[in-house]
């Protein structure tokens, strides 16, 4: 068996939906900028992902729901995150047994809280390998679960084929999201890879949301972009055929 499909087996049986490996060597001075000369090295990611349960996710653009956004955050942050660590994990260990570099990067880590990110981008690294395109919402938009999948990357100097390229938008004059959004976060500008995040997401904005509501008392919980995506929803035609307005 190649090492890719290892890899792949180790993965899926640990729990991952999404599995591909995304070639780096473009993107090297955003890695750099990003998480350091430490990561900037690998020429390969590893891109996991894990679909979120839509019963969790359908009803999150309604009126809030105390126990309902408790039971979104615990399982799609602490359970989901948990598994996709897990998954890395695995995966890292089986190229390393292969004889090559591997670092798992946690699915929840952030190490720059002024420009609040971690040391890598999942949805880029899932990008480049082909999984789906950056929406207006900042997500990686998934051809069939749209955004209600999380994920994590495994960097490595294996020398694995990619598994595709980046995917063109096909969110079309949606904006779904951008309109969805209580705090008003999106700009509805469509990804540009030569632009920087802030021309589109306030992230800043959306932290302070979280703080906010974690002070109040309630759960840090909101998904509303995710769950008005019409990629992914179920009740608009076949899982990964959005409304016509898109």
């Amino acid at each position: 068996m190649e090492l890719i499909e290892q890899v792949r087996t180790v993965a899926e049986a640990c729990g991952a939906d999404f599995f591909g490996v995304a070639d780096l060597t473009e993107v090297g001075d955003v890695i750099l900028a990003q998480g350091g000369p430490s990561l900037a090295g690998y020429p390969r990611a590893v891109s996991l992902g894990i679909g979120l349960s839509d019963a969790l996710v359908d009803h999150l653009s309604e009126s809030r729901d105390r126990t309902r956004d408790a039971l979104y955050r615990y399982h799609t942050h602490t359970v989901v995150n948990a598994i996709l660590d897990q998954c890395a994990l695995l995966a890292a260990g089986c190229l390393e047994r292969a004889g090559y570099r591997a670092l798992p990067v946690p699915a929840s880590l952030r190490t720059d809280d002024a420009g609040i990110a971690g040391p890598v981008s999942h949805k880029l690294a899932a990008h480049l390998a082909g999984l789906g395109w950056i929406g207006r919402s900042c997500l990686l938009v998934t051809p069939g679960r749209g955004p209600r999948v999380r994920w994590i990357t495994v960097l490595t100097d294996a020398p694995l084929a990619p598994t595709g390229g980046p995917s063109e938008p096909r969110c079309g004059e949606c904006r779904a999201c951008v309109d969805a959004c209580p705090i008003g976060a999106f700009s509805g500008r469509p990804f540009a890879p030569d632009e920087p995040r802030e021309v589109r997401f306030d992230a800043a904005a959306c932290d302070r949301h979280y703080r906010a509501l974690e002070e109040a008392g309630e759960p840090a919980a909101c998904g509303i972009c995710v769950a008005v995506c019409p990629w992914g929803r179920r009740g608009t035609g076949s899982r990964g055929s959005p409304s016509p307005r898109c």
